[in-house]
């Protein structure tokens, strides 16, 4: 593939007419080329486009300004910062962007299992993902082609990069991205709507789903009647005959396992880990996609609504003391089984739940490397993950004794047996059955 700009190529932005030079070479798509330049001593990503794409879609350069002008939603996009021009070829243009770093990966690489994030890294890349879209959809913006074609997140921590944010536009105004097959919500499939910020929803749930079943959710028993996965295939799967693969009321798309299906097309990677999350997470998927299919307007799931039951999620895990593989607390399991939280999804052993902190809308797992913010404990600042205000430590002489660590700058009150305790910034309270810690803006209760 030649490529369209050369190493030393100079070039300059339209907004602030700063020079650059074109570094190297990245990678090229369907729109155009992406290259490492180098702007006043600052290495950025520069895509600069095909000039048959900029024919097919006349509205490119003007979604660009708007992104420009309007800013970015948060640090998580890879946003265009300024449009660029080269005097030697006039006939096209590019963006300039911040560089995506290598530590952060693709979806298709965990699909490919060239990388296996934990259940934290995950729970934490959907929370970032659910807020992230929230944050664009609050500027009156859609993204009109959610896949996890356009996804990377660090498979260490979860931490997420979304970029081809120059196909963002107005939320409802036409355009002639629709999407990616496989991510559009029906009503797009099918020709009876546009991309908007609520077809985004639909998008948003299928690369969840994705992320933590490593599957498409309509990708089914139906599999087995496909004979050419071409469009009008894809167009009968997600758009005419659109059935979860998990839909108690409706088994004619059920997930398969590779004993009945040995291609494992039909849901064997679904099956293995639906299981294993708690049920309210389960929950969420089915009304995504069996209301959410029938009822569009009523049953897909908010941005807001994901991201804080990713946080739930992750504040759910905890730890298998036999092989040490992360679980999951789900209060409607133990109600369902008088209190038994069944045996460890990896190794069979019986689980054993550890304590918990109970605040008024929170349950946090307290394991050896838990620790709490303050999203946990004030409402004013939800979903404000910077600083730790306490954590879980171990007792420095006795090592069944564990603590939770006072990391803020304010004396917490501890009730410990009926007696009152203050807990200075730097001091601990004993994970003891029944104490109860105020932190200032809400109390927690320890549990076993």
């Amino acid at each position: 593939m030649s490529q369209l700009l050369k190493n030393g190529q100079v070039f300059f932005t339209v907004q602030s007419n700063t020079q650059g030079k074109v570094e190297k070479f990245l990678g090229g798509g369907t729109q155009g080329e992406v290259y490492q330049v180098n702007l006043k001593d600052k290495i950025l990503a520069l895509k600069w486009y095909f000039p048959e794409w900029i024919n097919q879609d006349d509205k490119q350069k003007s979604r660009l300004e708007e992104a420009i002008k309007l800013g970015i939603p948060t640090d998580r996009f890879l946003w265009p910062l300024e449009i660029v021009n080269i005097p030697d070829i006039p006939e096209t243009y590019g963006y300039i962007m911040p560089l995506r770093e290598s530590r952060f990966k693709g979806v298709v690489d965990m699909m490919k299992r060239q990388v296996e994030p934990s259940f934290h890294a995950l729970a934490t890349a959907g929370f970032e993902l659910s807020n992230s879209y929230y944050q664009l959809h609050s500027k009156g913006l859609c993204y009109r082609d959610i896949s996890f074609g356009n996804v990377f997140f660090d498979p260490d921590t979860g931490e997420v990069r979304i970029c081809d944010n120059d196909n963002v536009d107005i939320n409802g105004k036409p355009g002639m991205i629709g999407g990616t097959p496989d991510f559009m919500a029906p009503e797009i499939v099918i020709g009876k709507s546009h991309p908007s910020s609520f077809t985004d929803l639909y998008s948003l749930a299928v690369l969840l789903f994705y992320l933590f079943h490593v599957h498409h959710p309509l990708c089914g028993k139906k599999m087995l009647q496909i004979k050419c996965w071409d469009l009008a295939a894809r167009r009968k799967i997600f758009g005419e005959e659109p059935v979860f693969i998990f839909d108690t009321d409706d088994t004619s798309n059920e997930a398969l396992s590779k004993d009945i299906d040995e291609t494992g097309e039909c849901g064997d990677n679904a099956l293995a880990f639906w299981q294993i999350y708690p049920k309210f997470f389960r929950d969420l998927f089915t009304k995504a996609f069996t209301q959410g299919l029938r009822d569009p307007e009523n049953g897909r799931i908010a941005e807001s609504i994901w991201r804080g039951e990713m946080i739930r999620l992750r504040d759910s895990i905890f730890y298998c003391s036999n092989c040490g593989s992360e679980n999951f607390y789900d209060l409607d399991k133990l109600k369902s089984s008088s209190g038994d939280p069944g045996k460890c999804w990896s190794c069979e052993s019986h689980l054993a739940i550890p304590p918990r902190i109970r605040f008024k809308k929170n349950i946090i797992m307290l394991n050896n490397n838990t620790k709490i913010f303050p999203h946990h404990v004030d409402d004013q600042k939800r979903y404000d993950f910077s600083n730790p205000i306490a954590e879980v430590i171990q007792h420095p002489t006795q090592p069944n004794v564990w603590g939770l660590k006072n990391l803020s700058d304010e004396k917490w009150v501890a009730n410990v047996n009926n007696s009152i305790k203050e807990v200075e910034p730097g001091r601990s309270v004993t994970l003891a059955l029944g104490t109860k810690v105020n932190f200032g803006k809400d109390e927690g209760e320890i549990r076993a």
